[in-house]
């Protein structure tokens, strides 16, 4: 398997590769490429101006980031060292120094109650006897990031794998972890549909296949995990016809990025006076209001 350097890695050749995750978000493929992230920004409900924006600029990093990176690591058994600041409150100068310097060694900051809820996350999912089997140690390689050409537009791909299941033991089934605050079915598709989790399932899909890692029978999972006790896990795969209109969005992605790469404009909303209406379900519902 390729390795990337240590820094300052350069993807020329389609693959498989290790890498930090600094590393790949940074875009190591001289020209650009377009991961399943940059996808969903480029569409409504966002625009190319907010992709190219955060594609030159990064995004401002949250504390909710922090805790499900730190519980993503754990789960996963790779990910940035955890460091429990003991102190429930960040306020004085010495915490605050503390907690500059883990993060300026790469590190997360947990405060004691945050660094408690992330192993006993780590824990539920290890007694799950799904999620278990799917992240077991002997079963795979965590956060492989893999890289290719779209046979269609010539556009340069990539996708970073939670997990990529070893190879010839059967049905390749890819596994991706999330944390949430409901892994209700309801929550689920609510989330599916608002994080556009419907096109990264076939965008992770297109990735095996194109490196000849999976055939046809390849299956995409979701683990969702809850954040509040009793940390409730369920592993979910979406229907047929969801993951058809993730593909069609995917390869809508795929065209407005060729074009705006091409022509070095990055449209915003719009250009023009758009016409605005409340959502259906609100004008039925204050029409009867005020009847």
């Amino acid at each position: 398997m390729p390795e990337a350097p240590a820094a300052g890695p350069i993807i020329t050749e389609p693959g498989i590769y290790e890498m930090t995750n600094e590393q790949y978000h940074a875009d190591p493929v001289p020209g650009g490429s377009l991961s399943s992230t940059g996808a969903r920004r480029l569409l409504a409900p966002g625009c190319p101006a907010l992709f190219r924006h955060e594609q030159l600029h990064g995004q401002k990093p949250r504390k909710v980031f922090d805790l499900g990176t730190a519980a993503h690591g754990l789960v996963l058994g790779t990910g940035p060292e955890l460091v429990r600041i003991d102190a429930d409150e960040w306020r004085t100068a010495k915490v605050k120094a503390e907690v500059a310097a883990a993060r300026e060694r790469g590190a997360i900051p947990l405060k004691p109650a945050e660094f408690e809820q992330v192993h006993r996350m780590a824990a539920a999912i290890r007694q799950h006897p799904v999620a278990s089997a799917l992240f077991s140690e002997d079963s795979g390689r965590p956060e492989q990031s893999l890289f290719w050409v779209d046979q269609a537009t010539g556009v340069w791909r990539r996708a970073r794998l939670d997990w990529l299941p070893t190879l010839g033991h059967g049905r390749l089934i890819i596994p991706d972890y999330k944390s949430c605050v409901s892994a209700a079915p309801e929550s689920i598709a609510k989330s599916v549909l608002n994080y556009g989790y419907h096109q990264q399932d076939p965008w992770y899909v297109d990735a095996v296949r194109a490196l000849g890692l999976g055939d046809d029978s390849t299956t995409f999972v979701f683990v969702f995990q809850e954040k509040t006790p009793p940390y409730l896990v369920n592993v979910v795969q979406l229907d047929q016809a969801t993951r058809r209109i993730g593909r069609q969005r995917n390869r809508k992605a795929l065209s407005i990025y060729r074009e705006c790469l091409a022509s070095d404009h990055w449209p915003g909303y719009s250009d023009q006076v758009e016409i605005v209406s409340l959502p259906a379900w609100a004008q039925d519902r204050q029409m009867q209001e005020i009847q």
